[in-house]
């Protein structure tokens, strides 16, 4: 028996409404993952992700560049329909929203200044230590619940986090493996890259709870999407470098 569809579109003059376009969150400050290009439009992984779903659903994409603490919150109002920006799925944001199935690997990591005493994360929770984290990262939520006797200085851009540490202002800067240590190849001088992940995380897409047949979908796309290669182009693309050093180094940082 064919499906409704197949017998309207026999009807002469009816058309099929098209499908409404897949408004996809990021937050275009984080290369190579989500970031602009010299024309400035969206470019980077994610970017490249969101449009391989667009086609996987039929959907036209639209990138909406929204700050990143206020990702869920515009999933939640509807101003978008998911979020593709590089985020961890943690048990406080599962509160709020679902998630698709895992696409990366990561943890996190620290940033050092060369000259300060921290090791490991078990020294950033002492008198005297300053501690910068990004606004609405899993970083910040690991340092406000973790970190009691350090000062904790929450920054809204991964730059002036990264400024305060190489200026030695800051002890360390709590973030990503790939950001540490992108950040550390740029300042070797001035910074150290402690990379062995203190907490193991899991990046993946965030969806609105109810939207279950989006969800579905969302993972079937990533399971052939992986299965077709899909993932390893785009590591090989924007990251052939930091993709065999973190797999070398037994770090997990990759798809």
């Amino acid at each position: 028996m064919r499906p409704l569809l197949a017998w309207l579109l026999l009807i002469p003059g009816f058309v099929a409404a098209a499908e409404p376009p897949l408004r996809v969150g990021m937050e275009l400050s984080y290369p190579p993952f989500e970031m602009t290009d010299p024309q400035g439009r969206p470019a980077g992984v994610s970017v490249k992700l969101a449009e391989a779903l667009g086609r996987h659903l039929g959907r036209e994409v639209v990138i909406e560049n929204i700050a990143f603490d206020g990702l869920v919150t515009a999933l939640k109002t509807r101003k978008i329909d998911c979020v593709i920006s590089s985020m961890t799925a943690t048990p406080e944001r599962r509160k709020s929203i679902a998630f698709s199935a895992p696409y990366l690997k990561t943890g996190l990591a620290l940033l050092v200044a060369v000259n300060s005493p921290v090791q490991a994360a078990a020294d950033l929770d002492a008198p005297g230590r300053v501690v910068a984290v990004k606004k609405g990262t899993t970083g910040h939520q690991y340092a406000a619940t973790a970190l009691k006797r350090a000062r904790v200085l929450v920054l809204d851009k991964e730059a002036a986090a990264v400024l305060e540490v190489v200026q030695g202002k800051a002890d360390a800067f709590i973030y990503d493996s790939l950001s540490v240590f992108q950040n550390h190849r740029r300042h070797p001088a001035q910074t150290r890259a402690i990379l062995a992940p203190f907490r193991e995380e899991t990046w993946a897409i965030g969806l609105r709870h109810g939207d279950d047949e989006l969800r579905r979908r969302v993972d079937e796309f990533l399971e052939t999407f992986r299965a077709a290669g899909g993932f390893e182009r785009l590591g090989d693309e924007f990251l052939a470098e930091e993709k065999a050093f973190f797999k070398a180094e037994g770090l997990p940082f990759y798809f």
